[in-house]
């Protein structure tokens, strides 16, 4: 086992799960929650601060200020602890409890947004925040994980090479998209490397990604209320929309067999189901990434009624007169 100093230091990067015996489902899911901020949001995290403190904009005296539904949020909170930086977490309303408190614990401080944008809905209103912020005060470095090259470049280094690695002859690559950071380090490093592999693209509906109308969306992390800046829709060949429900669905039928994943993992999954339903199962070697592990969710995809009760909430709360 590794000996570590930092945090950042360790992700376990070789675990998959086969989902044949689980879910009769000829997928394997590479599981990116095993590290100290229990999802692939590490990874991203790391890359950007390690650019940012070579480049001289994160010094001594700097506050790190980042938008972020929660994952991102706790790697920084993680890391800032780790190095003795100052961290600001701007989140949303259905940013988990949990999470909330979680960074808190790390020392980081979070301002949750309680009012959508009216044209770019909770994402919008939170990047303003943060724009502003930055605006006001010369202390503040925002990383941007939306548009910074680091959050790419982070799995075209790490995770695209250990999953051609372990799978030489991978036929198809489910990721889901979010920030669509690992989605375009990964599929920018297999087109590169002139590997033959299908990417496929998981989204929740609701999102705006790949066009479409916007909707509510409760899960945190994949789906975005503004087109992504990172996003090269020529890299990607497939793209799966996923409704919120299956993504819950997914979330408990993995439960039942003992493996407990967040909301973005039973989304990915959920997506890679239905692709492989449609075009055939027999003989194909696929993957998909497990973004995130369960434990945060327990109080919101993992309670029985957490779905009816919160747009029951929503509904009430905008029939209430201003």
């Amino acid at each position: 086992m590794p000996v570590i100093s930092d945090p950042a230091q360790y992700n376990e990067e070789e675990l998959y799960v086969d989902l044949r015996a689980s879910l009769e489902l000829p997928l394997y899911l590479k599981c990116e929650g095993f590290n100290f901020a229990g999802s692939v949001k590490m990874k991203a995290a790391r890359e950007m601060v390690d650019a940012a403190e070579r480049d001289g904009r994160l010094r001594p005296g700097s506050v790190l200020v980042e938008s972020s539904s929660g994952n991102l949020g706790v790697a920084l909170s993680v890391i800032a602890a780790s190095r003795g930086h100052r961290f600001l977490c701007v989140t949303d309303s259905r940013c988990n409890l949990s999470t909330i408190r979680l960074m808190e614990t790390l020392g980081a401080r979070v301002h949750v947004i309680d009012r959508p944008d009216l044209h770019g809905g909770f994402l919008g209103a939170r990047l303003g925040y943060v724009r502003a912020l930055c605006a006001s005060d010369e202390r503040y470095v925002w990383l941007n994980q939306y548009s910074n090259q680091g959050n790419w470049r982070a799995h075209y280094r790490t995770t695209a090479p250990a999953i051609a690695r372990r799978f030489p002859d991978l036929d198809v690559l489910f990721l889901g998209a979010g920030t669509t950071g690992t989605l375009m380090g990964c599929a920018r490093w297999f087109w590169n490397w002139r590997r033959p592999v299908r990417i496929v693209a998981v989204d929740t509906v609701g999102s705006v990604t790949f066009g479409g109308p916007p909707g509510h969306r409760m899960i945190p992390g994949l789906g975005m209320s503004v087109p992504p800046p990172l996003l090269d829709t020529s890299y990607v060949d497939d793209v799966v929309r996923v409704e919120e429900p299956d993504a819950v669905r997914m979330c408990r039928r993995l439960a039942a067999r003992g493996f407990l994943f967040g909301g973005s993992t039973g989304t990915v999954v959920s997506g890679a189901e239905e692709w492989l339903e449609r075009h055939g199962r027999r003989g194909v070697t696929a993957v998909a990434i497990a973004p995130d592990l369960g434990e945060r969710y327990l109080d919101t995809v993992y309670r029985d009624g957490w779905m009816s009760d919160t747009v029951e909430s929503k509904t009430l709360a905008m029939a209430r007169p201003a």
